[in-house]
């Protein structure tokens, strides 16, 4: 009982910042779910030494590209698929999953990539590399978790669900690019 107030307390204020200012709120809150998954991510898989610059890449991603992105698509989505239109569902998971998350994926890699330092052609293979396995993998894995978000979960709380998903996405992402660098090592 104790500990649900302070639950209910930062639950209201990160709503109210997502009523006054979404865009802001999006952002900083992409950054920080970008920020610990990749952390989380390295301590799951032991990675020693830790890499600050891979964590503050994903994080910078977070807050200037990843929350502004998911923001302005996910407004635009409300406005273009009304609740009133026929198999609103289904349009909205198409078009959030057939061409919003592709695009955002592969932006991200090639991204990340190159705020780690990267050159532009390991950024450019590494997404050749891992495009298609991370697409196909979220639609296998997250398709369901987006269908039941948009089906089930009022809008004001979808993107906070979206967040909530990210999270381990953000882990998921964060392996599959560790195992390709480990796999280029080795040739």
């Amino acid at each position: 009982m104790a500990l649900s107030k302070p639950i209910m307390k930062a639950l209201s204020f990160y709503l109210s910042q997502m009523y006054e200012h979404p865009l802001r709120t999006s952002a900083l809150t992409c950054s920080v779910i970008a920020l610990d998954g990749n952390a989380t991510y390295q301590r799951l898989a032991g990675i020693k030494p830790f890499d600050l610059r891979s964590v503050l890449a994903f994080g910078v991603f977070g807050l200037l590209f990843s929350g502004p992105a998911q923001h302005y698509f996910y407004s635009f989505l409300e406005r273009a698929v009304p609740d009133e239109a026929s198999f609103t569902i289904l349009k909205k998971l198409f078009l959030e999953r057939v061409i919003f998350f592709p695009l955002c994926q592969g932006f991200a890699l090639y991204a990340i990539s190159r705020l780690e330092g990267k050159s532009h052609d390991q950024a450019v293979e590494e997404l050749k590399a891992l495009f298609n396995k991370l697409v196909i993998g979220s639609w296998k894995h997250l398709t369901i978790l987006q269908f039941l978000n948009v089906a089930f979960v009022p809008s004001v709380f979808r993107i906070f669900i979206q967040h909530f998903i990210s999270y381990f996405w953000t882990i998921y992402f964060s392996h599959a690019r560790k195992e390709y660098q480990k796999s280029q090592k080795k040739q």
